[in-house]
């Protein structure tokens, strides 16, 4: 080594001491200050919570509960992404905090401030190793979205920055179709193009969010401190919170989990479709990706899906039980701006499939047929962005938007659904999955008491549950109920289930874990969301085609061998249950119906 050198290694050394012994504690402790300023206010006006009379209307909470909870939410909003970010994980936490208060958390959006468009440039420049101008045919310099992490822009890349591989079209398997799309009436695949989405992290933002995950565990291991606050375990809540900020800092996380979920995807009839990410230009602090000209799913929760509300609802949830089920590998940030809507044409017939079905018909009715008979496709001028484009001008004109819409299906296009902001997922492990499947297990057999045993006996802390001997009897009762919705043919709402098992989870002090509870919350939202555009939605009956496939891949021994423990059976009475439960109001239907849900060949 050069004198020069070591000079400089000696240098280097000096200045990591001086900012990780010095400066970042100084930094930390001005952040701390500011914090404090902002939530002193908030427990000195903790009295509030106890202001007031308990009233139906809140849920059981005060008025001045209430009030309470809007000020933290909107302090949590000036104490910046950290504190978004857990606020809205806090939310997902129905198990520990009050539904308002969650419902208020939830509500809390990630809007934060966009940074410059030079720090913009230089992330570009440093992964594609070449001037800004020379990435991109197009730019579009201002943010289509600025969240509390990062900030998205859109763009056309460079054609010789595209891989092959990139422009393949989705949802083709290895097993090729017998036959064409236009005869199974499915959408066409879609195939990416070189528009693309551009994410880039905040500058700096991964300083500041480890300052306030350092300030967040000191503050838990205080709170904890407190009588009665040790069920809540805050400090491993703390660690898990933090496990979650570091995933999303890591937008390379986000690109193998889009890659996953499309690989997941590809062999299904279900018009779903997820971004394809460009993994050969997605780093730590950029994520390159195809871009969806898409409408959020909110707009059509406001203004109406029209003829597609059916479809809109039963597509999503079947997607989202097809990750559940069979995947175990589910998109834990499921809310309505991160499904979006396009629309693909229904394939229609080729010209030489219009002349065999010509002469087919002809041949057996002796008559031509006439435009009418042969399946209409969508004008060829209009394309899918122009539909998107058009209802998004008419998103603030309920009225004209619905009509469009009813147009739109009149002229054959088919919705399309788009699950975008992949960076969090959940996959249970095998005790947790075991739990979710005894869960199930205690509804088919009405043995909810053995349930609410199970759940304490395997819960993180089951020595500081409250009253264990109530807790089974509320499940008891809980499950009661739906063996009576279940036998006079009611329609059973799933939500209703976990909702109130949540209650008594959390009023019993029952600490769940995070993913389990993560999961029967995605189902809470899911099932809402499907039961806004479609109020006859029914988990149950979505559920049972999947889970005769779930028995198909289990039929055979080597995947038998492979399962956990107590899996197969709590899944073969979940299944025999519902498949009695749907034979028995078979009469009760339309044959359309027994189609639709695949009970003419239930496949035992």
């Amino acid at each position: 080594m050069s004198p020069s050198e070591s000079d400089r290694s000696l240098l280097r050394r000096v200045l990591t001491f001086l900012r990780e012994r010095l400066i970042e504690p100084i930094l930390t402790a001005k952040r701390f200050v500011y914090l404090c300023c902002v939530f002193v206010p908030v427990f000195l006006a903790a009295p509030m919570l106890l202001i007031g009379q308990p009233e139906e209307e809140y849920g059981g909470d005060r008025w001045g509960a209430v009030w309470w909870y809007g000020f933290l939410t909107s302090q949590m909003q000036r104490a910046g992404p950290t504190f978004i970010k857990l606020a809205q994980w806090a939310a997902s936490r129905a198990d520990l905090f009050p539904a308002l208060l969650c419902e208020r958390m939830g509500a809390l959006h990630s809007r934060g401030k966009a940074h410059s468009l030079s720090h913009t440039k230089k992330v570009i420049q440093d992964v594609f190793q070449r001037p800004f101008e020379e990435v991109f045919e197009e730019f579009d310099e201002i943010p289509i979205g600025t969240g509390a992490i990062a900030q998205v822009y859109r763009a056309t890349l460079k054609q010789d920055l595209i891989p092959p591989s990139h422009l393949t079209p989705k949802r083709q398997g290895k097993r090729k179709p017998v036959l064409p799309p236009a005869l199974l009436n499915e959408p066409i695949p879609s195939v990416p193009t070189a528009s693309v989405a551009i994410k880039v992290l905040h500058p700096h933002v991964t300083k500041m969010i480890n300052r306030d995950l350092s300030i967040m565990a000191f503050f838990a291991n205080v709170i904890t401190l407190v009588p009665g606050m040790q069920w809540l375990s805050l400090p491993e809540e703390v660690a898990v919170f933090g496990q979650m900020m570091h995933e999303q800092l890591d937008l390379r996380i986000e690109a193998e989990n889009l890659a996953t979920f499309e690989k997941n995807f590809e062999t299904r009839k279900l018009p779903v479709t997820f971004p394809r990410p460009l993994k050969i230009w997605s780093t730590k602090d950029l994520l390159v990706e195809e871009f969806e000209n898409a409408l959020p799913l909110e707009l059509f929760l406001r203004n109406g899906g029209g003829p597609y509300n059916d479809t809109l609802a039963e597509v999503g949830l079947d997607a989202f039980l097809n990750m559940l089920l069979l995947d175990n590998f589910v998109h834990s940030d499921l809310h309505p701006g991160n499904i979006m809507i396009k629309f693909t044409r229904r394939p229609g017939p080729t010209l030489e499939m219009e002349k065999s079905w010509t002469s087919m018909l002809k041949r057996i009715t002796g008559t031509v047929p006439g435009a009418v008979d042969i399946p209409a496709t969508p004008p060829p001028t209009v394309t899918p962005d122009d539909i998107v484009n058009d209802l998004r001008a008419l998103s603030r004109e309920p009225e004209k938007w619905r009509v469009a819409l009813q147009r739109v299906h009149e002229q054959g296009w088919l919705p399309e659904i788009v699950f975008v902001d992949a960076g969090l997922v959940t996959t249970l492990n095998t005790v947790n999955r075991k739990n979710f499947l005894d869960l199930f297990r205690a509804v088919a057999e009405f043995d909810g008491y053995r349930a609410g045993v199970l759940m304490v006996e395997r819960c993180r802390t089951p020595e500081l549950a409250i009253d264990v001997e109530t807790f089974a009897l509320r499940m008891q009762h809980i499950v009661l109920n739906v063996k009576r919705k279940t036998f006079s043919l009611g329609q059973i709402k799933i939500s209703d289930i976990l909702t109130e098992v949540l209650k008594a989870v959390r009023k019993h002090h029952v600490k769940m874990e995070g993913d389990f509870v993560n999961t029967v919350i995605s189902i809470l939202l899911l099932e809402g969301i499907g039961r806004q555009l479609d109020p006859e939605l029914d988990l149950f009956k979505s559920a049972l085609p999947i889970l005769r496939q779930l028995g198909r891949q289990m039929s055979t021994q080597e995947t038998m061998t492979q399962l956990p423990s107590g899996n197969v059976g709590a899944f073969l009475k979940l299944w025999v249950w519902m498949e009695a439960r749907e034979l028995a109001s078979a009469a009760f239907v339309n044959a359309d119906d027994l189609v639709k849900y695949d009970w003419l060949t239930p496949a035992i």
